[in-house]
């Protein structure tokens, strides 16, 4: 069995939007993965009933625990049906990854009010309706942690217009941080990882200029990926942890600290 150690050895976790969507990897998969590298027995959920399988494959290819469970978290009944596999399958919960989410690459101006209900609903209704389920089930499990992907663009503006994926992203940092202090005395901890602009299926295609001008604009220099959000996850999912909730943590190679002047310099290179 391919094994990375036991940072999660016997817990049960639910990552949502955990599928494939092909040859290059998103950041719930990786994750799924890593939990399950780690020792966690993982409920890979996405909508995409083939996406997921792709990412189960993977996981029991590699001797790791996992199951498939389809469900758009949109939908109250489908996340209380979530949790409810997760337990039926292996006995509680303790881990929530919340990942599902999508984009509309819009200004205020040019959104139509259909997207931008759907964007928000799928970013922040859906991770809130995965908690409101899932945390009542870590109660009697003995706590846990909670880990929702928010985005380095509900801080700051993105490079594209995405005016109604950053007004969503935005509300899951002030969630997280709400629901941190109401649950802390549950022996829950609840905390947000803002990733950068790395590389993943998420972005779609783009020229190989803009991938260089997107490395070259976060003061490491370096093209992030889908695993550093992902052992980020499995920091904020371990004990390692333990003391820690309520933050926002940056994965972006530091592009949250950085000006444009302060990265004029390199810019210019090439």
């Amino acid at each position: 069995m391919q094994r990375d150690g036991e940072r999660l050895e016997g817990k049960v976790a639910i990552v949502t939007g955990a599928g494939s969507r092909g040859e290059v990897m998103g950041i719930g998969q990786a994750t799924a993965i890593l939990f399950a590298r780690q020792g966690a027995s993982v409920l890979v959920v996405d909508k995409d009933e083939q996406n997921a399988d792709r990412t189960l494959s993977q996981i029991e290819e590699e001797g790791g625990r996992g199951s498939r469970f389809v469900a758009d978290v949109t939908h109250s009944g489908a996340c209380r049906r979530m949790v409810e596999a997760a337990v039926s399958r292996y006995g509680g919960l303790h881990i929530l990854f919340n990942n599902a989410g999508i984009t509309d690459r819009k200004t205020v101006v040019d959104v139509a009010e259909a997207s931008w209900d759907r964007v928000v609903e799928v970013n922040l209704k859906g991770t809130m309706l995965s908690c409101k389920f899932a945390i009542p089930t870590m109660i009697r499990s003995g706590g846990g942690s909670i880990v929702n992907i928010s985005s380095i663009d509900g801080m700051r503006t993105g490079w594209r217009p995405n005016v109604p994926y950053a007004a969503a992203k935005g509300g899951v940092m002030a969630m997280t941080q709400n629901m941190a202090v109401h649950h802390g005395r549950d022996n829950i901890r609840v905390n947000s990882i803002a990733p950068g602009q790395l590389w993943g299926s998420f972005v779609g295609p783009i020229p190989a200029t803009s991938r260089d001008l997107r490395r070259r604009a976060n003061p490491v220099g370096t093209e992030g990926t889908v695993w550093d959000v992902a052992w980020a996850g499995v920091f904020l999912a371990s004990e390692e942890a333990r003391w820690i909730s309520g933050v926002v943590l940056p994965v972006d190679g530091g592009a949250v600290a950085a000006t444009p002047l302060s990265m004029f310099h390199h810019l210019q290179e090439g």
